[in-house]
């Protein structure tokens, strides 16, 4: 389990609680958001529990979501803009960083990995969730870990760090696999339901998600050693550090009162939609340990 020394967490928490922005004058994403009187956020189709269309509406829910919604309702008070707009802006894995760096997009929360390679290019917020990667696959497949997919097909959505992971594993380990890239989380389950791939590589908690709407749930499990453990959390733009603050300070706020439990209990421990089933994923120790020592920093780096 990481952990995060007692001085450097209390440090952080004093950083995150300290003076609100407006006592400076209004820079970057934080002017934009006063002056247009809207924020924009980006958002995932098929990220079950995360964020994701639930119905026909087309309107965003999720996990992530209702945590994005925390940081809205900050930035009301904090920018005294009881009114502030929300706009919705649909994003996959392979644009939503290049969204978040032009402006399109200003915060994104879905199920995004904090990792070095992305540092470079965007800003993240306080982690809110962990993970491990690992296969979804039929129980009848005879697929146990990650030696049983040598010769296979598998799949993994683009753009994601399961993707780099899989052909890097595929090409050291001369495994002959072939590795197929769908553009969501939703093509690649429907890649291996219609037996076109044996497994499916990616967070072990987005695979429960799949397995949630399942035509036959029961049929699939989660199998193999996780590759890595990963951080999800918002993206924003680099260099952005008072509107960073505001996002940082509504998520820890949203841990330390308590708020955080109500919400994970809605999304992995009771039935979500659409086809109403549990995903039954007690919160694991890492996670209450991230939630009780908010932190930026990747997996890579604790």
């Amino acid at each position: 389990m990481r952990t995060i020394p007692k001085l450097l967490s209390v440090a952080v928490t004093a950083a995150l609680f300290a003076t609100p922005v407006l006592a400076a004058e209004l820079t970057g994403t934080l002017k934009k958001i006063k002056d247009s009187g809207t924020i924009t956020l980006g958002h995932r189709d098929s990220s079950i529990p995360f964020s994701y269309y639930g119905d026909n509406s087309r309107q965003p829910i999720g996990y992530a979501h209702d945590l994005q919604l925390k940081v809205v309702e900050a930035l009301k008070t904090e920018l005294e803009l009881p009114g502030l707009k929300v706009r919705y802006n649909l994003v996959t894995s392979q644009t939503r960083i290049p969204l978040v760096q032009n402006g399109t997009v200003d915060l994104e929360c879905g199920s995004t990995t904090n990792n070095l390679e992305r540092q470079r290019q965007v800003a993240f917020s306080v982690g809110f969730f962990e993970v491990g990667t690992r296969l979804l696959t039929r129980k009848t497949s005879g697929i146990n870990d990650f030696e049983d997919l040598a010769g296979k097909n598998v799949v993994t959505t683009a753009g994601t760090t399961s993707e780099r992971l899989i052909k890097s594993m595929n090409a050291e380990k001369k495994m002959r696999m072939n590795v197929i890239s769908a553009k969501d989380h939703g093509e690649s389950f429907l890649m291996l339901e219609s037996n076109r791939a044996v497994a499916f590589m990616m967070d072990d908690v987005l695979l429960a998600g799949e397995m949630a709407k399942a035509k036959k749930p029961d049929d699939w499990h989660v199998v193999g050693k996780p590759q890595s453990y990963e951080i999800y959390g918002c993206m924003l733009r680099k260099g952005d550090e008072p509107f960073k603050q505001v996002v940082d300070r509504a998520l820890s706020e949203t841990f330390a009162s308590g708020e955080v439990n109500a919400l994970y209990d809605k999304w992995f421990l009771q039935p979500v939609p659409p086809k109403n089933l549990n995903m039954n994923f007690p919160m694991s120790d890492e996670l209450k340990e991230l939630i009780g020592n908010p932190t930026d920093k990747s997996a890579e780096e604790l």
